[in-house]
């Protein structure tokens, strides 16, 4: 019996790691580093083809520098910007990236596999993992998304996003060890409010 579980690890190990080679690789095609400043960072998420970029607003604060996984430092310019819902939007002058595939969280449960890709403490593409522990946190600026994920500076305004690599949230901070995510309804509402 040992033997028989021992080879059907060793089976599914292999599946296990290239997919989650292949989810850290898709979330690192739609991440960008936001560089403000020599020290000031955070991550934001390509949104759609025309070179829209979705943030959190305490990342974005002004024209910035876009660095893409691909090494390309692009001008970004800030067109929508919302405290209150901690999101911003940025656009660069670009239309060859990938974007993001949002999704709702409605498919989800607590306990769902979500991972998270950004750039904390000046490290690049660094990928976490972990499991969503609720669905509609109350928070001051509405209802959020938790798991179980280990963020820190420089992950703010990366996506939360679900095993297949679709993007259920836009990571906002850490409370009580535990990471908060905006969902992707309020951050297409923030948009269409924006009218972009």
């Amino acid at each position: 019996m040992a033997a028989e579980l021992d080879v059907a690890a060793d089976i599914r190990a292999p599946a296990i790691d290239e997919g989650l080679e292949a989810l850290a690789a898709r979330l690192a095609r739609i991440t960008v580093l936001v560089a403000r400043g020599p020290s000031g960072h955070g991550c934001g998420v390509v949104w759609r083809r025309d070179g829209l970029i979705v943030t959190n607003a305490h990342v974005a604060h002004g024209p910035a520098t876009v660095i893409l996984a691909d090494g390309r430092r692009l001008a970004a310019r800030l067109v929508a910007r919302d405290p209150r819902r901690d999101l911003a939007a940025l656009r660069v002058a670009a239309d060859d990236l990938e974007v993001a595939e949002p999704a709702g969280s409605e498919g989800l449960a607590p306990g769902a596999l979500v991972a998270s890709l950004g750039h904390p403490w000046g490290i690049r593409g660094a990928i976490s993992v972990g499991i969503l522990h609720e669905l509609d946190a109350a928070g001051a600026r509405g209802s959020l998304l938790r798991a179980h994920l280990r963020l820190a500076p420089g992950n703010s305004g990366g996506p939360l996003a679900d095993a297949r690599g679709r993007v259920i949230g836009i990571n906002a901070m850490i409370a009580e060890g535990l990471a908060l995510a905006i969902p992707t309804r309020a951050v297409e509402r923030f948009l269409a409010d924006a009218e972009l």
